[in-house]
């Protein structure tokens, strides 16, 4: 899959389930990155991509922003695979833990700006060629 969306996902709405049931986490991030408030850019939350609903993406930078909890810590190799996927279609992909979001909420920021800023700067990697082209 090239990134096309999962009908399995499109068509259960999970992405809609899920942005209108936010963590506590996700909800206080999202007061930070909606309407364009780091660097101009537009973030959407829980975005389907592929096999996967993203936390927080920023299409324009391919930037992606995930808030774990702690049931993250059984799902090491599943996060594994999810981050390659969309590292192979080149996004950056950062990681928080809620705790970080309550507890530092400035240097959650600072990281993402940071990211942002440097996805801007240098020319993203071209995206991969269609099925059947290339």
């Amino acid at each position: 899959m090239q990134g096309r969306t999962n009908r399995r996902i499109i068509q259960g709405q999970l992405q809609r389930t899920l942005r209108n049931h936010p963590t506590d986490a996700e909800r206080r991030l999202w007061q930070h990155l909606r309407g364009r408030q780091l660097d101009g850019c537009k973030f959407r939350r829980q975005h389907p991509f592929g096999d996967y609903i993203l936390d927080f993406v920023c299409l324009e930078r391919k930037a992606v922003v995930e808030v774990d909890g702690s049931q993250h810590s059984d799902r090491i190799a599943h996060d594994a695979e999810r981050t390659r996927f969309l590292h192979d279609r080149g996004f950056v992909i950062l990681r928080f833990w809620n705790n970080e979001v309550f507890e530092n909420i400035e240097g959650v920021l600072e990281v993402i700006m940071a990211m942002l800023v440097t996805r801007e700067e240098a020319p993203s990697p071209p995206n991969p060629p269609l099925e059947g082209e290339g």
